[in-house]
């Protein structure tokens, strides 16, 4: 039996309990509110699980009862179970029960109705374990998958959740910003507070407020805001989009207007936490702050900027968070900031070393460490890279004392990832901030193959695993190349670079294509090892293992047309241009059954120009 995260301490007993149709579920008169509606949720699953529910009650327990029992006196988030022959014993302080019911969950989901006796005790290493998703760039999710994401956030204990936000929320009057797209309404993000809120999950809000606002500072309305001029007229460019459009600090105006964008989103949440975000400010100083920053400094005039924003939320009640990767240049300012204010120290190597986590600590910041589940600019998540940035972000948190791990999801270059292959990740962060006595890549993998995917074989992930070593021309070299070839002059070089660096991995790339057929049948294999509605998890696994071979393909005509690279076979550049497109097809309909259509578009008219591109010379 798996259980994830694994509990501080197991004993295992004699005996079992057997978990009939009979059997009540008794909450003993003290438990709150809140606990009494979970205990209704938990049982909804419960019937899902054995075909019927156990009999809710509150007060008189008897002798044979599943008990749950409320104590405020034991620490935050901690529960103690016991199951024995004569009966099931949940206590814990309120946010614990709920974390001990999802253990009992996943205890049925394995063993059934005969349940062996034994005894946990269990809290987190890490209070707050939360999960950051990108619904800005590429992909805005639909209310119903970001339900299903709560929910498989609340069965592995982790307990916050923040939406990326620049554009793509619906504010009152600014039609410019989100009149192309597909924005979340505060309706929407309303009702996934109040279900979050049920399942123990915070919902902390998340706004862009100072770099990375392509799409507010392209607008007719508050161009003249942005650092640098004309940002309006700029044509689009997926790097453009998050190296430039940085807001003009210096001008009062652009205060005055992120103010009021978060004052009226923050609202819509419960929490009292929010995310302003300020990361990756690159041209700061290189325009219209240029003199202010000359005079002053760009730290001065940084910090100047931020403490506003966090000085209005404090003001407002709320606690401010932000992102740590500019103040690391000058982490002594962290005390300039208000006290209350929450330092994100992101790091996404496979190798991330402590050094950003221990300056932060000797500056006195309250932190966050920020791994991430690597599934940005790639068809398929890298699960390797994403344990071992995980693993060692938990084990610099514990050592410098952060006081939670965000696992991040990022959206760069159109978010193309299918959302649902980042519940690795996820699930590596879930387990690994609650118990930093951390499994090894092989045995974890088998964990949630069996545990997330009811994969009775275990060995799901470690076909997954393999699908990524087959790339050859990977997703950013074939968006950066189209780029190039558009006459995109002022990423030309750095295009030009990070097109080459694809050309060793196209080494071998006929025997890398063989081998994502077989992984392909492979993957068509383990459908018959998983149960019910886990087997759709595995179409959007072969979707993306048919495009990489693809794309490998299409790298052969890259590289040769572009780069003299030669091959012992060339593919039919009609043909390819078809298949490509028949992909796409499919590529379309999944995404849309999670997501939104948002830039959907621009996915397409890559593949399309990609097949007009393969169509200028028949073969």
């Amino acid at each position: 039996m798996y259980l994830i995260p694994a509990p501080a301490k197991l004993e295992k007993r004699e005996g079992a309990f057997i978990f009939t149709y009979e059997t009540w579920m008794n909450l003993e008169p003290n438990c709150s509110g809140l606990v009494t509606r979970q205990a209704g949720l938990f049982n909804d699953e419960v019937k899902k699980i054995l075909g019927y529910p156990a009999m809710l009650n509150r007060g008189c327990g008897r002798q044979g009862d599943i008990v749950l029992r409320q104590d405020d006196r034991m620490k935050a988030q901690s529960y103690v179970l016991d199951i024995g022959e004569d009966g099931v014993t949940l206590a814990g302080s309120e946010s614990g029960l709920w974390h001990g019911m999802q253990t009992l969950r996943q205890i049925l989901e394995q063993e059934g109705a005969v349940l062996s006796a034994l005894h946990i005790e269990d809290a987190p290493d890490i209070s707050n374990r939360a999960y950051y998703f990108d619904c800005a760039r590429g992909r805005v999710a639909k209310l119903d998958w970001l339900k299903k994401l709560a929910d498989r956030m609340a069965y592995y204990k982790m307990n916050q959740l923040q939406l990326y936000i620049e554009h793509s929320y619906l504010f009152r009057g600014m039609t410019e910003l989100w009149r192309d797209d597909t924005p979340l309404t505060a309706a929407e993000i309303m009702e996934l507070d109040r279900y979050c809120l049920e399942r123990g999950i915070e919902l902390v809000p998340s706004l862009s407020s100072f770099g990375h606002l392509y799409k507010l500072l392209s607008t007719k309305e508050y161009a003249h805001l942005c650092e640098l001029e004309d940002s309006d007229k700029q044509p689009f460019s997926l790097k453009g989009r998050m190296h430039h459009h940085t807001i003009n600090a210096t001008d009062p105006e652009s205060l005055a207007l992120m103010k009021r964008m978060i004052g009226e989103y923050m609202e819509l949440f419960s929490s009292r936490q929010f995310n302003i975000c300020a990361d990756e400010t690159f041209d700061l100083g290189q325009g219209k702050s240029r003199e202010a920053v000359e005079k002053l400094g760009k730290d001065r005039v940084y910090i100047d900027y931020v403490k506003e924003l966090a000085q209005f939320l404090v003001d407002n009640g709320r606690r401010p968070m932000f992102w740590g990767d500019i103040i690391l240049g000058f982490p002594e300012m962290i005390k300039e900031l208000p006290e209350e204010i929450i330092c994100l120290n992101w790091g996404y190597a496979w190798n991330q070393n402590e050094d950003n986590t221990k300056w932060m600590y000797e500056a006195g910041a309250t932190q966050y460490c920020c791994p991430g589940c690597c599934g940005w600019n790639q068809f398929v998540t890298l699960n390797w890279n994403s344990y071992s940035n995980v693993s060692r972000l938990c084990g610099y948190a514990m050592k410098y004392g952060a006081i939670g791990i965000l696992n991040t999801d990022w959206g760069d270059f159109l978010h193309v990832n299918h959302p649902d292959f980042s519940r690795v990740g996820m699930i590596y962060g879930a387990a690994f901030s609650w118990n930093t006595q951390i499994p090894s890549y092989e045995e974890i993998n088998r964990q949630i193959s069996r545990l997330e995917y009811h994969d009775r074989s275990e060995n799901l992930l470690a076909v997954v695993a393999k699908i990524q070593e087959n790339v050859g021309f990977e997703w950013e070299s074939a968006c950066v190349y189209r780029e190039l070839m558009m006459g995109n002059e002022e990423f030309a070089q750095c295009h030009r670079d990070k097109v080459i660096e694809f050309l060793p991995k196209m080494e071998g790339v006929d025997e890398k294509n063989e081998r994502l057929k077989e992984i392909k049948r492979e993957l068509y294999g383990q459908i018959v090892h998983l149960d019910g509605e886990k087997k759709a998890l595995i179409e959007p696994y072969i979707i993306a293992t048919e495009g990489i071979r693809l794309f490998n393909e299409l790298g052969k005509v890259v590289a040769d047309a572009g780069f003299g690279m030669t091959f012992d076979a060339m593919p039919d550049r009609w043909k390819l241009a078809k298949e490509l497109e028949t992909w796409l097809y499919y590529y379309k309909e999944m995404y849309r059954q999670v997501s939104k259509e948002s830039e959907l578009g621009r996915i397409g008219e890559l593949v399309c120009w990609y097949g007009d591109y393969l169509r200028t010379e028949r073969q």
